[in-house]
């Protein structure tokens, strides 16, 4: 029987792995500056020519920007499912709001499950922190701008992503959060226009789901998601009902001429 000789695994290949897992988890964020590599390769206990090295492999797989000069980024591209492109296209479409807030109501559920199971404490402070940001959004005296609280809505529901501890989920709504941002300000300038009622309804719901999560509540969590996204689909479709029958008086108070 042949034994094949056991190769010592690199050093560098070890500190890919530890990078990519922290890219993976959310710990490191699209956009991110890493440390300097004095600073990273202290973090690390190792090397800095073995840190040069996992930082090279890193940018070759399209992982890591590495700027002269200017240190090393996570790269942007990572953050976006969508080109901005695509994102105006998406936005001009009726259908596609609709097919959005469908498939956000089968994600974020799930997401609220996940979160309320697995969220740790810095989780929670991480969820907490976003959710009073959205609060005070709502609040009377508030002077946040519709997109202003646009973000700041995005933000929580990102922070429950990252919360649920699922990377497939986490990176999806990730990959999804500038279209998930127009979305919502798209959809609460419709909602708040139609519904006086619907700035109170949307701080409830937040603050129901909220609860849940952090009380470990997990079917709650779960169908407190599905509860806040069937409302603005309730909503937004009888904006678009009104729309549709505004738009047919007009067509018969106007009609064409032969």
């Amino acid at each position: 029987m042949e034994i094949g000789q056991i190769r010592q695994r690199r050093l560098a290949d070890t500190i890919v792995e530890q990078l990519e897992a922290m890219i993976l988890e959310g710990a490191l964020t699209p956009g991110q500056r890493l440390p300097a590599e004095r600073v990273l390769a202290e973090q690390f206990g190792v090397s800095r020519p073995s840190l040069r090295e996992a930082i090279q492999k890193l940018v070759a797989k399209g992982l890591l920007i590495s700027r002269q000069g200017g240190g090393n980024y996570v790269s942007d591209s990572l953050g976006s499912s969508f080109s901005d492109p695509l994102l105006a296209l998406l936005e001009g479409r009726p259908e596609a709001q609709r097919d959005l807030l469908e498939f956000r109501h089968t994600l974020e559920a799930d997401c609220a499950y996940y979160a309320a199971l697995r969220a740790t404490e810095v989780d929670q402070q991480h969820l907490r922190s976003a959710y009073e940001t959205l609060q005070s959004c709502y609040a009377p005296a508030s002077k946040a701008s519709r997109a202003e609280e646009g973000a700041a809505d995005a933000r929580f529901h990102l922070a429950i992503a990252e919360a649920s501890h699922n990377m497939i989920l986490l990176h999806t709504i990730r990959g999804l959060f500038d279209l998930l941002k127009r979305n919502v300000v798209t959809n609460i300038g419709g909602m708040y226009e139609l519904r006086p009622e619907t700035r109170q309804m949307l701080m409830q719901q937040h603050q129901e789901l909220f609860e849940a999560i952090i009380e470990r509540r997990a079917d709650d969590a779960r169908a407190c998601a599905s509860r806040h996204i069937g409302y603005v689909q309730t909503v937004l479709a009888e904006r678009r009902e009104e729309q549709q029958r505004r738009a047919r008086a007009q067509r018969r108070e106007k009609p064409l001429k032969g």
